[in-house]
């Protein structure tokens, strides 16, 4: 019983491993990111909150001010959500919910250490008359994994420019 345990565990790790699987890894970011400052036009908006946990769990303290070595600027943060298709009965059957966000990193003297990036991500939802509370409480879950996504990606690209030459 005890060795079809220990088969069954390796043969688990053996698939996981060839199937792409890896641990979440925390980001290599830059050591002059160490006090940053976070530029954001609503700082309590699903995406800078998302990107400030991540940050932080990396080890970066945010600062404002002259004690910043580097500045994260998020000049755009927009959800938009669109029509995709209308019923016979003149209603929204299926929108698409995107989130679009650009950032750029300098540092304290206004070098640019990572030029302006954009990600984009969208969802295609479908809209249910019977179940109206269920279809709002659906689109604002996508938003927010929407939002955990984009952060995520975003802070990868950050770790990328410890990579980059610069």
């Amino acid at each position: 019983m005890r060795s079809l345990l220990t088969v069954l565990g390796l043969s688990a790790a053996l698939l996981l491993t060839g199937c792409g699987f890896q641990l979440r890894e925390t980001a290599d970011l830059p050591a002059v990111m160490a006090q940053t400052q976070m530029v954001v036009d609503d700082p309590y908006s699903p995406l800078a909150r998302r990107v400030r946990t991540l940050l932080e769990q990396n080890g970066v303290t945010f600062v404002s001010g002259s004690q910043a070595t580097a500045i994260l600027e998020i000049p755009v943060d927009e959800v938009v959500t669109s029509v995709l298709t209308i019923a016979d009965n003149a209603r929204v059957r299926e929108y698409r919910v995107s989130h679009t966000v650009q950032f750029r990193v300098v540092d304290a003297g206004g070098q640019e250490m990572l030029s302006l990036q954009t990600l984009r991500q969208s969802r295609e939802i479908s809209f249910d008359e019977q179940k109206i509370l269920a279809s709002s409480r659906e689109q604002e879950y996508l938003k927010e994994d929407l939002a955990n996504n984009l952060a995520r990606l975003l802070v990868s690209r950050l770790g990328s420019m410890s990579a980059e030459p610069g």
